[in-house]
């Protein structure tokens, strides 16, 4: 299966990742899960390895890898006890940088691209609002043009590094009569007047920071309009494949890390004279959810494939973080039950694997919107193409 899509060099990458993250995030994890706060140096030295420039162009310091170097740093990620924290990464180098590398002009990409990917600079993706969920069309926010500037007023919540970061991409209405046509993508600075950011206090990914943000009579150039007025929502829609399939792989990785976690703990406890990993119907139940976490991870590595090949895959992507997040949050709930009692107890990984796990359904597009979006396409044989070619 691995030399189907990882050569050496990836192991290579992976065994070098690792050792880094074991070096230097491992040992500061749950001071980070405890405050809330993952400090600054840790972006650097991240950016120094140039962990956040994998699939960017080498003419802003990044390493322009194949899409399988971004599978190993997130599955990597998973597996260091801290989703919070692999959100915080991943977020950045993914969902913000995205926007800057696809449609930001020369001077953004010199000013802000090149820097995050140097971990000088931290961005964050404004899209969901407080009303509107995963219904980004819905969304109030407005940027209107009033002579050499937007003024951009609303509020955007649940944005992970909101406030830890330097600037936000912020998707916002410039025409709010056309709907989703209207939507247009902004570069802001964090530090601009009229921006503010409350931290929010989640059930899981304690580590990362999450906000909301508000916009109040914020003005900006009109050359931080990125891409053209109005294309937005195209924008948007356009990298929501590789969202939904890195939240996928995440899934496949934090249940694999359960299971490997279960496993040991099963070798090591005994009960009524043996250890409980010879207990069939434990067996049997591990059995079960390895089986589901090889196939979402063969499909999720498929899609992968193909959209590194330049393939428009979001039905692909929308199945495998549809099926995925449900078995990672199932793998899960029943190796936390293997653990009995310690399960429960916060000194065990398993109580925040379980916490943090549970956000995979929700993110990203909740499951029931994944599921209608997937019921147009199976049911309706609607046809949906690259929004931008």
């Amino acid at each position: 299966m691995n030399s189907l899509y990882f050569t050496e060099e990836h192991q290579l990458f992976r065994e070098s990742l690792r050792d880094f993250l074991n070096k230097e995030v491992v040992p500061h994890i749950e001071k980070w899960e405890k405050t809330g706060t993952i400090e600054r140096f840790i972006w650097k030295k991240f950016g120094e390895m140039g962990f956040f420039g994998i699939r960017y162009p080498e003419a802003y310091g990044g390493l322009n890898l194949d899409l399988f170097y971004t599978v190993i740093f997130l599955e990597e990620l998973q597996k260091i006890k801290s989703a919070g924290f692999a959100a915080a990464m991943w977020a950045h180098s993914y969902l913000a940088m995205t926007h800057l590398n696809a449609e930001g002009d020369e001077r953004i990409k010199q000013e802000y691209l090149a820097p995050s990917i140097s971990g000088d600079l931290i961005g964050a993706l404004c899209i969901t609002e407080p009303f509107g969920g995963s219904d980004v069309a819905g969304m109030r926010t407005t940027a209107i043009k009033k002579g050499d500037k937007y003024v951009i007023n609303g509020s955007k919540t649940f944005i992970t590094n909101g406030v830890y970061a330097d600037y936000y991409v912020v998707a916002a209405k410039t025409n709010p009569d056309l709907g989703n046509k209207g939507i247009s993508i902004f570069l802001v600075d964090s530090k601009s007047n009229g921006v503010s950011a409350t931290k929010l206090d989640k059930l899981g990914w304690r580590a990362s920071d999450t906000a909301e943000i508000a916009f109040d009579n914020v003005e900006i150039p009109l050359e931080n309009l990125m891409g053209e007025e109005s294309k937005g929502f195209a924008y948007i829609m356009q990298h929501f494949a590789l969202e939904r399939l890195i939240m996928a792989i995440n899934a496949h990785a934090r249940a694999e890390y359960a299971i490997d976690y279960t496993l040991e703990y099963m070798s090591q406890r005994e009960a009524f004279g043996k250890t409980i990993d010879k207990f069939q119907a434990l067996r049997h139940k591990i059995v079960e959810h390895a089986t589901e976490i090889e196939h979402c991870k063969l499909f999720n590595y498929a899609a992968v494939y193909r959209l590194d090949k330049g393939e428009y895959v979001v039905k692909e992507a929308t199945m495998a973080k549809l099926k995925s997040t449900k078995v990672a949050d199932d793998a899960i709930y029943d190796c936390l039950q293997m653990l009995g009692g310690y399960g429960y107890m916060e000194e065990y990984p398993l109580a925040r694997l379980f916490r943090d796990s549970r956000l995979g359904p929700i993110g990203g597009g909740t499951s029931e919107i994944l599921k209608e979006i997937l019921s147009k396409m199976i049911i309706d044989n609607k046809d949906y193409e690259p929004a931008v070619k």
